[in-house]
């Protein structure tokens, strides 16, 4: 039986949807969606979902909420799990109600699922509080949105009503909201903050009071998505205030990795307060030889007397074939195992293998130092990806050592649609195809006004090889060490 889900989004930071809402969508066949979901909760979607938007800006509506509700109706028809996503909660000032009844008179069934609201969310990212003891003890949420002189609101018993005032969707209608507070009472001296894209990395908090507040908003120009809000509990936010302060706030970096490990770096920078932008420069598909070459190694990989890992991917895609073909890693008794870099090794961890060999310098030339006095005359397999550096296997001939080498993936470009380099502030690499994959595909004139950070070496050398110096580059080659200088270079110049 079909079953439509009313799906609160929250007020805008993704981490704030609920989990039982990302387990839903996960399972969507379509999603229905609004202006305020922020989009990365789309990615959440099967590939096969219908996504169909039906975003509504001020004076700007895709669809009257009538044919919407009527919209949700005619999918239930058709698809089995149906997702009306929504910002913030269905039911505050989401006009959710609606929709719910609409679906009860089709006997089509629903379930309400409650998101955050920017009601109490935003003021909290924004360091304050809604309530507190001795300030405020209660609060009420106001729609902003109807023209005062033809609101419903009861100004008389709102204005002193309560302690917190908090009104939504109302930066079009502030100064008639405002002068209705004063006439009803409000003090025009009263603590009020406008928020602006509350809970996003481009938030932007403006202290003021009622009766500055309409002047200081068009002063800078601060526009929907705010909220309004009036009260003592304002003055807190210079003591409570922590999103806006982390160090890489406002920071809108684009993250090149593979699509499937974008995520880890985007977590790390995103904790720090950058807004990530994913756009993997390449993507991980099978080797040219269809594993061939690998699986042919497999099944002979006792005669091997070392194997080198290069890569978290070389091991991943190593042990895939390696289960696929009905072995585990008793199979490798007679090798020993040598791995590039702490996340390769931690990698090999998981596999339950801790490496023989690991390279205080985590790079090729740093395992060549480590072994060339020891592979004389020994077999040593390289699972790694197709095209790559030729050092290590050459240097490891060179120390008469037999080498095989395997392709276990293939990196490709991935770069889709056009990208604006004009507000992006850095562009991390973490690895020398994500360089020659983006910069194939926008050109090096494209990053020349903007920063740019590189794992290690390496990938800085090839950076410079297109005519761009590395601004940021990572003392440590591992994702961790490429954060931890990114984090060093902006305190430097904010400290500056």
């Amino acid at each position: 039986m079909s079953k439509v889900y009313l799906i609160g989004a929250g007020p805008g930071d993704v981490e704030l949807l609920t989990i039982k809402a990302k387990s839903l969508i996960e399972r969507a066949d379509v999603v229905v969606y609004d202006r305020l979901a922020d989009n990365r909760i789309l990615q959440f979607a099967p590939e096969s979902a219908e996504k169909i938007y039906v975003g509504k800006a001020p004076n700007q509506h895709t669809m009257k909420q009538e044919e919407i509700s009527q919209l949700l109706v005619d999918l239930a028809k058709r698809f089995d799990n149906v997702v009306r996503l929504k910002g913030g909660d269905p039911f505050v000032f989401g006009r959710g109600g609606e929709e719910a009844l609409l679906l009860k008179k089709n006997d089509i069934p629903f379930e309400i699922v409650p998101g955050v609201t920017s009601a109490i969310s935003v003021p909290a990212y924004a360091g304050i509080p809604v309530t507190h003891r001795g300030l405020a003890t209660s609060f009420a949420v106001v729609t902003g949105h109807e023209m005062a002189d033809k609101s419903s609101i009861r100004w008389d018993k709102l204005s002193t009503g309560a302690d917190t005032l908090i009104f939504l969707m109302g930066v079009a209608n502030l100064a008639e909201i405002t002068q209705k507070l004063i006439d009803n009472g409000r003090a025009a001296n009263t603590p009020a903050a406008v928020i602006q894209n509350g809970t996003k990395a481009q938030q932007r908090v403006l202290i003021t009071t009622v009766k500055d507040a309409a002047a200081d908003v068009r002063r800078e120009q601060i526009t929907s998505p705010a909220i309004f809000i009036v009260g003592e509990v304002v003055k807190l936010r210079d003591d409570i205030k922590w999103f806006d302060t982390r160090p890489l706030f406002g920071k809108k970096i684009l993250i090149t990795r593979a699509r499937s490990q974008a995520s880890k770096l985007s977590a790390m920078l995103s904790t720090f307060g950058a807004e990530c932008i994913e756009v993997p420069a390449i993507k991980l598909v099978k080797p040219s030889d269809d594993y061939q070459a690998v699986d042919r190694a497999l099944a002979q990989i006792n005669k091997y007397d070392y194997i080198i890992f290069t890569s978290e991917n070389g091991v991943k895609y190593f042990f895939e074939r390696l289960q696929l073909k009905k072995l585990d890693t008793r199979s490798l008794a007679n090798a020993k195992i040598a791995a590039i870099g702490s996340a390769t090794s931690t990698e090999l961890s998981l596999h339950g293998i801790k490496a023989d060999f690991v390279p205080t310098e985590f790079r090729a030339e740093g395992l060549v130092e480590l072994l060339k006095d020891k592979v004389a005359g020994k077999r040593v397999l390289i699972p790694r990806a197709e095209e790559a550096r030729e050092v290590l296997p050459q240097e490891l001939i060179k120390a008469g050592a037999e080498v095989e080498v395997v392709p276990t993936y293939k990196t490709i470009s991935a770069i889709e649609g056009n990208i604006n380099f004009d507000d992006i502030d850095l562009v991390t690499f973490t690895s020398s195809s994500t360089v020659k994959n983006l910069i194939n595909a926008v050109g090096a004139e494209a990053l020349k006004n903007t920063k740019t950070a590189a794992i290690g070496p390496i990938t800085a050398d090839t950076l410079k090889s297109f005519g761009i110096d590395a601004d940021i580059q990572a003392e440590e080659y591992t994702i961790a060490g490429l954060v931890e200088a990114i984090l060093a270079h902006y305190c430097r110049t904010i400290n500056q």
